[in-house]
């Protein structure tokens, strides 16, 4: 693929998770959260948007996310639990953003905050209506997701490159 090939990085927040007595890594959904994330899962084939990746950190909460959001889907995209997704910094989401394979036209990485919010704040130079002031207004809530669109390489991915096509919370 050429470096002028549209590409789409989608960032979906955790829905809802319990506050438990278990290391913050294995809380699991709270009932609030089983019931955003399969409507987050419907809102994604809604926008029209066929995954070629999922990277997915290895949090219950995110894991847990992302079974009930792809039950939606007609297809299940390749899936990758990544470990480094767990609490990274922006830094460390661009990096492995970067490692993404040329192929991907549409990647879904299915993590945390303040990451997500601020990896969907970085890339996008410009936004779609009032996406990006919506964003800012309302944060990044658990379920919420962000699409950014691009042209590029994966490895060019950098601060500013693309447009915030979309912005979708559970409360919209």
């Amino acid at each position: 693929m050429s470096v002028d090939t549209p590409r789409r990085i989608v960032l979906l927040r955790h829905a809802k998770a319990e506050w438990s007595q278990d290391s913050d890594h294995e809380r699991p959904l709270a009932e609030r959260g089983r019931k955003d994330a399969p409507v987050a899962g419907r809102k994604l084939v809604d926008s029209g948007i066929v995954f070629d990746l999922a990277l997915c950190s290895t949090a219950a909460r995110t894991r847990e996310t992302w079974k009930l959001a792809v039950h939606e889907m007609p297809e299940r995209p390749r899936t990758v639990y990544e470990e480094r997704l767990y609490e990274a910094s922006l830094g460390e989401l661009i990096a492995l953003v970067n490692e993404t394979p040329d192929e991907v036209r549409n990647l879904l990485v299915i993590g945390h905050n303040p990451g997500m919010h601020a990896l969907a704040d970085a890339l996008s130079d410009a936004a779609e209506g009032d996406a990006l002031a919506r964003m800012t207004r309302g944060g990044f809530p658990t379920a919420a997701f962000a699409v950014v669109e691009f042209s590029g390489t994966w490895k060019g991915v950098e601060h500013g490159i693309g447009k915030l096509a979309e912005y979708w919370t559970p409360n919209d």
